[in-house]
């Protein structure tokens, strides 16, 4: 189902994402992670600039190198806002990386987790990717990992590979937090 921005960033507001509290329990526990790992991600500025358009610019947030973007605090100077950032990732990987995609109206993806961090996958960029989605989505499940969809376990819709997709690129970004750009 395509939403508007509107109901976007209601839906986010709503669902308590944007007010949640970091609450997870990391512990010692070993996280399990997907196997795959694209070579390839969307394009940074494209990804910002539909992002601050979703939430119709009222929220500060930083992208990571593999285009995961997390609601950081307003005001926040760069080093801290990769901080806040970094922590919101740690919480999603060190609890449990549920997701939610949904498709927005011009076509792209928002992939959304329990924590404020996103993954946008714009359209015309899972299109020209789309064997290698295809072929490898499966492979963004982690380890013994059964996800129940509308068509059964483990199994996936196009907009349900794409949101894998999504949701590999954000524990590359949690594994390895290198902050691209601050947005205020």
């Amino acid at each position: 189902m395509a939403i508007g921005r509107r109901a976007f960033l209601s839906g986010l507001v709503s669902a308590g994402i944007l007010s949640a509290k970091a609450n997870a329990q990391t512990g010692d526990r070993l996280t399990p992670i997907p196997s795959w790992q694209p070579g390839f991600t969307p394009d940074l500025e494209e990804v910002a600039d539909r992002f601050r358009e979703y939430t119709n610019a009222q929220y500060d947030f930083v992208v990571f190198e593999n285009s995961t973007c997390c609601i950081v605090p307003d005001g926040l100077p760069q080093d801290a806002a990769a901080a806040a950032g970094s922590s919101v990732l740690s919480q999603i990987i060190g609890f449990h990386p549920d997701m939610s995609p949904q498709q927005m109206r011009d076509g792209n993806v928002v992939v959304s987790y329990n924590h404020p961090a996103f993954n946008i996958i714009p359209a015309d960029f899972a299109q020209q990717n789309w064997s290698t989605i295809e072929q490898n989505h499966q492979r963004g499940l982690t380890t013994d990992e059964v996800l129940i969809t509308h068509l059964g376990k483990n199994v996936f819709d196009d907009i349900g590979k794409i949101a894998l997709l999504g949701r590999s690129y954000m524990f590359m970004d949690a594994l390895t937090p290198v902050v691209a750009k601050h947005v205020r």
